[in-house]
């Protein structure tokens, strides 16, 4: 055997290195999947679980037995109605519950699509076309993330509805949104702005996972950046799609502080009319927690249709070969 040939043999991991490696695995699988760990999963599932189950299990409760006794009650002295969800939804202060429920949905969806489509475009400029201080806007767009909603939230929307002028000099002419008060607008733009630098991080981080080599045989075969982005990019980061889908979509339909500043009268979803709601009518619980239920039951079928591709997604590029 020649030196050089001893030299690579001894620079490759033994079978020893790798024994011990599954070894160390197969422990942590062990310990991860151990019963006392699937007990305390259990225990901890069902102590998260209790109060939305109390919550549940008032808002079937008739009005009178939730002002008299506690929700577990009811297992003694079962009395369930559906009356509570049936005035919940006729209720109606400046507009009924299933009208905010629409607007939450006219309001989540747009608000979930637009910085969705515009991070996947800046992921793919990021990763793969090559512009001059690529690097120095890519740390911009990522240190945007530590700006608070409740700090930027009122001169940044100042500035794109009245404009940006600096000692007599218009530098940005604004988008005259003063006009459009009172509709979706300026929710949609909010949520998309603050959303963007998250959205363009985690999307990164998939795209760039991409090999190289699938980029460069799609230029070989002639493909631009357009059919490169739909028909190789665009396909291949569908679970780092739908994990930030889920995040902004849950963000956004629970949000109260943008909706009350930008949403208010008939524009206003369904959490800000649960917290008129609660702050008029805070004695009849019977329609609050059914309208709380109301409220949670399309994040629940969001999450539970695409939660499969959360923990995926957000591991996207986390290992690279």
């Amino acid at each position: 055997m020649s030196t050089s040939t001893r030299a690579i043999a001894g620079t490759r991991p033994g079978p020893s290195a790798d024994s011990t490696n599954r070894g160390a695995l197969r422990r942590t699988k062990l310990r991860l999947s151990s019963p006392w760990a699937t007990v305390g999963a259990i225990v901890i599932a069902v102590i998260w679980t209790i109060p939305s189950f109390g919550l549940l299990v008032t808002s079937f409760r008739p009005p009178a037995d939730i002002t008299t006794s506690g929700w577990w009650t009811a297992f003694v002295n079962p009395q369930f109605t559906l009356a509570n969800y049936v005035n919940t939804l006729n209720f109606n202060d400046t507009i009924t519950v299933g009208q905010s429920f629409v607007n939450s949905l006219v309001i989540t969806i747009p608000a979930t699509v637009f910085p969705i489509t515009l991070a996947l475009l800046a992921a793919y400029a990021f990763a793969w076309i090559d512009f001059k201080g690529k690097d120095w806007l890519f740390i911009a767009v990522f240190a945007m993330q530590v700006v608070p909603l409740q700090m930027a939230l009122v001169p940044l929307l100042s500035m794109y509805s009245n404009g940006l002028t600096i000692f007599g000099t218009q530098i940005f002419p604004g988008l005259n949104l003063n006009s459009l008060t009172s509709t979706y607008a300026e929710v949609w733009i909010s949520h998309t702005i603050f959303a963007l630098p998250l959205a363009v991080f985690i999307l990164h981080n998939s795209v760039s996972a991409i090999p190289r080599d699938v980029i460069e045989a799609a230029k070989v075969d002639g493909a631009g950046h357009g059919q490169t982005f739909f028909r190789i990019v665009l396909p291949l980061s569908m679970p780092a799609i739908a994990s930030f889908a889920i995040f902004q979509f849950l963000w956004v339909w629970n949000d109260l502080l943008v909706a009350t500043v930008f949403a208010p009268g008939a524009n206003a979803p369904i959490t800000k009319l649960l917290t008129d709601l609660s702050g008029t009518y805070g004695q009849q619980w019977y329609l609050l927690s059914a309208g709380t239920f109301l409220a949670i039951i399309v994040p629940l079928i969001v999450f539970f249709a695409l939660q499969r591709f959360f923990v995926r997604g957000l591991l996207a590029g986390a290992t690279k070969g």
